[in-house]
């Protein structure tokens, strides 16, 4: 079942309207994962860092192993011709995707050079700016490079960030805040994490286990440029509970306000609603 709505699908040199098949039972990509994919938004005519979104696909596609086969530019152009499908009011989830069609050594290891690509438009709403979310703790962690891609935006992390996702559900929350391999904090099992302390903006200082996301770097830049302090460090849990704002940051809904941290309670703070106001102020402008 697909998330969104009114879907249009590029596929082997054309674009099609729906949600249509492209993939097939032996394909490399159906049976042992080798997916991997990006997300960029169409938003009241605006496709905030579209290019940056395409590039990294294709920077995860090679971390995968599979060979990328659209060029940036291609996918950005691809990008425009279908959003003209769209009226300009729409709200539209971009996702281009790549994934092995054969093995190669073993049959495990994907063939090099064989790839499938796609490119799926989807209108899923943006959240109104009054929409928030509660976190909690999991018993789940973020890998290490070690263990599995953490370097790629691969479809075969998101079983991981599932269980997270559930077990938070189970408890009564809407999300849930997760450690690395050492115990800190890493980001949410679905957006990278900022809290703010004093007038003082903190993130995680990426260390491998988790996507330093486009958006969330974005909100920095953005922060930077009006004078806010924004510190990439070691978080811990405590760190969260004594925060005075803390909100998340992914491209699917640019920022979210956290409402709760287990059973600490926060307001929705002045610098969550200027990191809104200045993405939006920089997205209008660019």
């Amino acid at each position: 079942m697909a998330t969104g709505t009114n879907i249009h699908t590029y596929f082997e040199g054309r674009w099609h309207k729906g949600d249509v098949p492209i993939m097939r039972a032996a394909d490399h990509g159906s049976w042992l994962g080798s997916t991997v994919f990006d997300g960029a938004r169409y938003v009241n005519g605006l496709v905030p860092d579209l290019e940056a979104h395409c590039a990294r696909v294709n920077a995860s596609a090679e971390a995968l192993m599979i060979t990328p086969t659209v060029t940036t530019a291609e996918m950005v152009a691809l990008t425009h011709e279908g959003l003209a499908l769209y009226p300009k009011d729409a709200a539209v989830y971009i996702r281009p995707m790549y994934w092995a069609l054969d093995g190669g050594p073993l049959a495990v290891a994907p063939k090099e050079g064989a790839t499938g690509f796609a490119i799926c438009l989807e209108e899923i709403p943006m959240a109104p700016p009054e929409a928030a979310t509660t976190l909690t703790r999991t018993q789940f962690r973020r890998p290490v490079l070690e263990d599995n891609l953490t370097n790629a935006k691969a479809g075969c992390l998101y079983p991981n960030n599932a269980r997270m996702l559930m077990e938070a559900s189970r408890k009564g929350f809407g999300n849930a805040l997760v450690a690395d391999a050492m115990g800190n904090v890493a980001e949410s099992a679905t957006s990278n994490v900022f809290i703010v302390r004093d007038g003082t903006v903190l993130t995680p200082i990426p260390n491998g286990t988790f996507l330093a996301g486009i958006t969330r770097a974005r909100h920095m830049a953005n922060l930077r440029a009006d004078g806010v302090e924004v510190v990439e460090t070691v978080l811990s849990f405590e760190d969260v509970t004594a925060a005075d704002e803390v909100f998340l940051t992914g491209n699917m809904m640019k920022i979210t306000p956290v409402t709760a941290f287990d059973a600490r309670q926060y307001q929705v703070g002045p610098i969550t609603r200027r990191a809104r106001e200045l993405y939006w102020d920089w997205a209008h402008s660019a």
